[in-house]
């Protein structure tokens, strides 16, 4: 075999498509490392979607030096981010492109380095690094990939070794966490990191990897309403869309030259790629703006009179406050829209949105101050990563599940100021705990819980409290652990899975048995879990 000491954006360029095709092949095993033994595993999947919006990128570059591949990489997977696993995929990427930007072609040296940005960017995006994670294991290779580039010329040699290294990293990451040890798998994240280092390495080898056509997960759409009205009054009928490579200004620049030019305005980004979206009836002016910031890519034209019949944003005055809350399920839904929540996106365990789902709708909101409710714990990165593309006023409600989502919105006071009801919100959230009935879908320990395919378990903040083979029983148990002196409101949401009449049986025995307590049942028709329930 020819010994490979140097590789070209092309090369490059199949490296990164066999890494995300070995990943999206692979996807559903990562998925089962998942630590709670529940049907809504989604490491896999997110780290999948994230690698293939940065495909989507790479496919539709004109040039492929390394600058060129690293930058498509880096701003595809910046907007397709899903869920922590890939919010901190996107952050690797976009240390590993910061040091090559200007690099032509790469050696070993130039690999290990880039891979150590990557690891430093990725670490100062979380707040609280955990070790045992995908971070330790993309720490422990860049660490080896530094200790032998100088040796390791050979990019077969040096990527065989660095796998390695990853793979025993991996093997230890349940002595570092041990809710990986009583679960008995390994990081979901590292184990994902793996195979994109194998899918490097077969492309180094000439080996080529496709698809297994398993179908894909269909994107989160953000639910909007839509306001018909007759085709002759659409002002801005031309959608344009583009992004700009490289630019000379920043984003906030070309959002102010677009002022009066359009509407549905969203443009976004940072010193290596700006993306631009905006209802026009002047795509050419548009345009032309844009190219006197840089290079235009992805450009795409359509007129809404054709495609969209008779649909326009409604005009209305900039309200003080608009919220965005990240849901799943009918009833829950209608309860957040109740609340006042502008912009529903679904998602959730099942189906965590991106970072580009969050921004979307951040720009289709007409507000001063946004409040964003992610929901979930998995969603928090991608909401803040949201946030901080946006030029607009966004507040992060750290909320990790729906009860407290309902909650902070149930604080919210239109009478005070975006800070002080951020503040509020927080409080709210902390005063509620959250309870999850589902089912176990393998056998797994944890919390030094034995479970089985097909247990029932109750999940109490975040933790596996119980288990047993009846849902109402395990629910009843599960209640009887969250509350406790001072609670005395428990809300029971029923999903899609129970009837009304089982949900309504089981608060009159919480009712007997908690008889000072206030039990409300509401439809929450969330897939996945039997009932979430909330106890304040």
């Amino acid at each position: 075999m020819n010994k490979v000491i140097s590789i070209d954006g092309t090369t490059l360029k199949k490296m990164f498509i066999n890494a995300a095709n070995t990943l999206d092949n692979n996807k559903e095993l990562v998925d089962s490392l998942n630590v709670f033994p529940v049907p809504d595993g989604d490491t896999g999947t997110n780290m999948s979607l994230t690698m293939s919006s940065a495909v989507q990128e790479l496919n539709i570059l004109r040039r492929e030096e390394v600058g060129d591949v690293v930058e498509a990489v880096a701003s595809g997977s910046l907007m397709g981010a899903r869920g922590n696993s890939g919010v901190i995929l996107s952050q690797l990427f976009r240390g590993f492109a910061s040091k090559l930007k200007s690099e032509k072609t790469l050696d070993t040296v130039g690999f290990a380095k880039a891979i150590r940005e990557g690891v430093e960017t990725a670490y100062k995006a979380v707040m609280k690094p955990t070790e045992g994670t995908i971070l330790t294991v993309a720490r422990e290779t860049a660490d080896r990939a530094n200790d032998i580039c100088e040796s390791a010329k050979d990019f077969d040699d040096f990527l065989e070794d660095i796998l390695r290294q990853a793979a025993s990293t991996l093997d230890r990451t349940p002595q570092m966490l041990n809710v990986l040890a009583q679960a008995g798998v390994v990081d979901a994240g590292g184990k994902g990191f793996l195979y994109i280092l194998l899918g490097f390495l077969k492309a180094i080898r000439g080996e080529e990897i496709i698809l297994n056509g398993r179908n894909r997960p269909m994107p989160v759409e953000d639910v909007v309403g839509e306001d018909i009205i007759d085709e002759e009054d659409l002002k801005f009928p031309y959608c344009t869309e583009f992004i700009i490579k490289n630019p000379k200004g920043d984003a906030k620049q070309l959002k102010d030259t677009y002022f009066g030019l359009g509407d549905c305005t969203l443009v976004v980004g940072d010193e290596r790629i700006i993306k631009v979206h905006i209802h026009t009836d002047k795509p050419g002016r548009i345009l032309e703006e844009g190219l006197k910031l840089g290079e235009l890519s992805r450009i795409k034209i359509e007129n809404m009179k054709e495609q969209h019949r008779s649909t326009i944003e409604k005009e209305i005055e900039q309200k003080e406050f608009g919220f965005i809350s990240v849901v799943m399920g009918e009833g829950f839904m209608d309860l957040f829209k109740d609340l006042g929540v502008d912009s529903i996106i679904q998602g959730g365990q099942t189906m965590n949105p991106s970072t580009q789902d969050i921004v979307n709708a951040i720009e289709g909101l007409w507000a001063k101050n946004i409040f964003i409710l992610p929901n979930n714990g998995n969603i928090i990165l991608a909401a803040t990563q949201a946030g901080e593309l946006s030029d607009k006023n966004v507040f992060v409600v750290p909320s990790k599940s729906m009860p407290q989502g309902i909650a902070a919105m149930i604080a919210f006071n239109s009478m005070q100021g975006a800070q002080y009801n951020l503040e509020d919100m927080k409080e709210a959230i902390g005063n509620v705990k959250t309870g999850q009935v589902t089912y176990a879908v393998r056998d797994s320990v944890f919390d030094d819980i034995e479970m089985h395919e097909g247990d029932i378990i109750g999940i109490a903040e975040g933790r596996i409290q119980t288990k047993g083979e009846d849902v109402d029983e395990v629910a009843l148990e599960l209640v009887s652990s969250l509350a406790e002196d001072g609670n005395d409101v428990i809300t029971v949401f029923y999903g899609e899975q129970v009837t009304e009449e089982q949900a309504k049986a089981l608060a009159d025995r919480l009712k007997s048995e908690m008889p000072d307590c206030e039990i409300e049942v509401h439809y929450g028709g969330q897939p996945v879990y039997y009932y979430v329930i909330s106890v304040e």
